[in-house]
């Protein structure tokens, strides 16, 4: 089976500020919408253009043959998806069930294991890019389960993202996404710093930014978020408390194996810092924060 909106509906779970984009380019391509969120108010323009609301997770599961998921922590995700109104024990026979959650690789194979024993085909596809991914159709989705599964729904993907590779079995998606938000963290440390260097040295760091944005430094969180950091721009693309979510599950990984990554210990420090001090609503750019002098 490969799914099409002529033979496909689909349930969509969490419509937050990349939820809401990534569905409705699912509705724009075709697709018969049923949707769920905590704050119906969030599903009004998918409702307008013909998706049906349902009051919980288990009715959007009853009445689709895939469920996406986009909410906010693994608690969330692990209400959902295992408990006794939720979607595996609700949703229809041979539904694939898609959580593309940044969540705990651990829950991902447990949820892979209960919906293999009700004959239902579970994916982790944790996405990257942000707002901007979502609104543009441009997501990196990193994806773990069967290769079958994958094939089957991946025209899915298609219509949300551009980098889509499938990792390896249940859990590899959320592997995956950890190395990106490893990475991330550690070129926000860079790209603050740098800033930081450049503001207290007297230089302008537009014209700063404007010099290495070409170079050996160039990458798409300085050219997209360094102006932000520059102006005071902290409107979230990316909130730091899921940011610190993210960061929190990988560090909590890496113990599991006795390994240390200092990089990613002092980000999340000094992600904790600025949230603790209000900024926990905005986006990642706000660890500037945390370098200059109030």
């Amino acid at each position: 089976m490969t799914v099409t909106p002529d033979i496909a509906e689909i349930g969509f779970i969490g419509l937050g500020i990349m939820g809401q984009n990534m569905a409705l380019h699912l509705q724009r391509a075709g697709y018969r919408l049923h949707v769920y969120n905590r704050t119906k108010s969030r599903a009004g323009s998918l409702i307008a253009g013909g998706a049906y609301w349902h009051d919980s997770p288990g009715a959007v599961a009853a009445n689709a043959d895939v469920v996406i998921t986009m909410v906010g922590y693994p608690a969330d995700v692990e209400e959902i998806y295992l408990g006794d109104d939720a979607i595996v024990a609700n949703a229809r026979e041979e539904a694939y069930l898609i959580d593309m959650t940044t969540s705990e690789p651990s829950l991902a194979v447990r949820i892979a294991e209960a919906a293999k024993a009700r004959g239902l085909h579970a994916l982790d596809a944790p996405v990257s890019g942000g707002e901007m991914g979502a609104r543009d159709a441009r997501l990196s989705i990193m994806v773990g389960g069967a290769q079958e599964d994958f094939d089957a729904v991946e025209p899915l993907f298609d219509i949300i993202g551009e980098n889509i590779r499938l990792q390896g079995g249940p859990g590899a998606g959320q592997h995956t996404k950890m190395c990106n938000q490893i990475v991330v963290a550690g070129t926000m440390l860079a790209i603050a710093e740098g800033l930081t260097y450049a503001e207290n040295f007297g230089l302008d760091p537009t014209e700063v930014l404007d010099s290495i944005g070409t170079g050996a430094a160039q990458s798409f969180l300085l050219t997209a978020l360094g102006p932000k950091m520059i102006s005071g721009d902290f409107t979230p693309g990316f909130f730091v408390h899921h940011f610190i979510k993210d960061m929190g599950i990988a560090l909590k990984e890496v113990e599991k194996i006795g390994i240390q990554l200092p990089a990613l210990r002092t980000a999340e420090g000094l992600y904790k810092k600025i949230a603790a001090e209000g900024a926990r609503e905005e986006g990642t750019q706000a660890l500037i924060k945390a370098y200059r002098r109030t």
